[in-house]
């Protein structure tokens, strides 16, 4: 009698142990179930991030936003904080909207420069202008600006007898494209004139102003820096210009 206690009260206890071993192995897999469905943040790239954009300007200006994913699915070095430190770095490239932002896309120097965006359809064109005649450095990417062009008329031919055909009148000033997009400036050193008297002119500073034009406006842009001196001019809102006003020596002060 006594044996078969012993045996059934070792039974029980090996019962215990293992509904015990059950319950810790079950409570274990529910708590690596949570952890692996514990929502961690990282960021992701909302909006095109340009190379050489701090981590704190993405951020600020949204083009990287935070968002929540399952630790499981959290992607290896996934950016999850943007601080003091990591805020300063820049995108080492392009990165592309719907990316998981890594942090290895961020360093201290970009790997390469930007290409500019010209849009559909159109054709960049680059005009060497000193500061005044970009109205200092006022004018910016996304400004738009109006050209003016100062050349000498050639007078038409009166008749095949005429002996001055050919000929080339006070020089003039009108406007040769009215509402022109600015997607670029570059600071460059234009080269200035040679003196007449030989001695070494003074440095003139300006900048290589780029637009965006419809094909056949850049050709008249492109015969307009050939043959005359171009002038640029900042838009303002609703800005108006006359497209067939002709100024000139004889018309300069007059109504």
């Amino acid at each position: 009698m006594g044996r078969r206690v012993l045996v059934v009260l070792a039974a029980v206890v090996v019962a215990l142990i293992g509904v015990v071993a059950v319950v810790l192995y079950a409570k274990g897999a529910d708590a690596r179930a949570v952890a692996d469905q514990q929502p961690q943040t990282v960021y992701i790239a909302e909006k095109l991030v340009p190379a050489g954009t701090t981590a704190a300007e993405a951020v600020a200006t949204g083009l990287i936003v935070p968002t929540e994913v399952a630790a499981k699915g959290l992607p290896l070095g996934a950016l999850s904080t943007v601080d003091d430190a990591t805020g300063k770095l820049l995108a080492m490239t392009d990165i592309a909207p719907g990316e998981f932002v890594a942090a290895s896309r961020f360093g201290t120097t970009p790997l390469g420069t930007k290409a500019i965006q010209v849009p559909d359809g159109q054709v960049a064109i680059s005009i060497a202008l000193s500061d005044p005649a970009r109205v200092g450095t006022f004018v910016s990417p996304g400004s738009h600006i109006v050209i003016y062009d100062t050349f000498d008329p050639v007078v038409a031919a009166a008749s095949a007898s005429e002996p001055k055909a050919g000929a080339t009148a006070t020089k003039q000033t009108r406007v040769l494209l009215d509402d022109v997009l600015v997607i670029a400036v570059g600071t460059t050193s234009l080269t200035p004139p040679a003196a007449a008297d030989g001695q070494a002119p003074a440095a003139a500073t300006g900048a290589l102003v780029t637009v965006a034009l419809p094909p056949e406006l850049a050709a008249k842009l492109v015969h307009g820096i050939q043959t005359g001196t171009l002038y640029a001019g900042l838009r303002g809102t609703d800005t108006k210009t006359n497209l067939a006003q002709i100024v000139s020596d004889a018309t300069l002060f007059g109504k």
